[in-house]
């Protein structure tokens, strides 16, 4: 009676080790999550600083298919081959102002898809955690334990 029990130590080392692992595991699995989290805001940054570079490509070049439209009308009453390169200019840059306005038009109706993944990560561990009953768990647990008998006959969790 000098030493402790032996097994009792491992039980305790057991389930400490059992608990650090799990906590390791929780740790990990946060730590992906963030990770996720970091990409996609960024990828959301990126999203909108092309979409505010569309914008201003696309009211700059509308502004200057206006400019141009009116500088047509003026010179509208001129001479003859300036009005139809003008009005040429002016027309390719309208259309070029209109194709950025449509292009930003339909990337903010297509909308963000800022945590999307993360959600459905979360999503996944929900459906995997609800799925694990109580019953699976304590299947789980009885498995891994063993049950020797003891040299009186009684049995002993090792």
């Amino acid at each position: 009676m000098a030493g402790a029990d032996p097994a009792a130590g491992e039980r305790a080392g057991g389930l400490l080790g059992s608990v650090k692992k799990l906590v390791a595991t929780l740790v990990d699995v946060v730590h992906t999550r963030l990770q996720l989290l970091a990409n996609e805001i960024h990828e959301e940054r990126v999203r909108l600083q092309q979409l505010w570079l569309l914008a201003i490509l696309g009211v700059f070049f509308f502004a200057l298919g206006v400019l141009l439209s009116t500088l047509f009308v003026i010179l509208l009453f001129w001479d003859s081959n300036r009005l139809l390169v003008m009005g040429g200019f002016a027309g390719l840059y309208l259309v070029i102002g209109i194709g950025f306005a449509v292009m930003v038009r339909n990337r903010t109706a297509r909308g963000s898809r800022l945590f999307e993944a993360s959600l459905g990560e979360l999503k996944k561990d929900r459906a995997r955690t609800s799925r694990t009953s109580v019953s699976s768990c304590w299947r789980a647990v009885l498995r891994s334990v063993t049950i020797s008998p003891c040299w009186r006959g009684s049995y002993r969790v090792r």
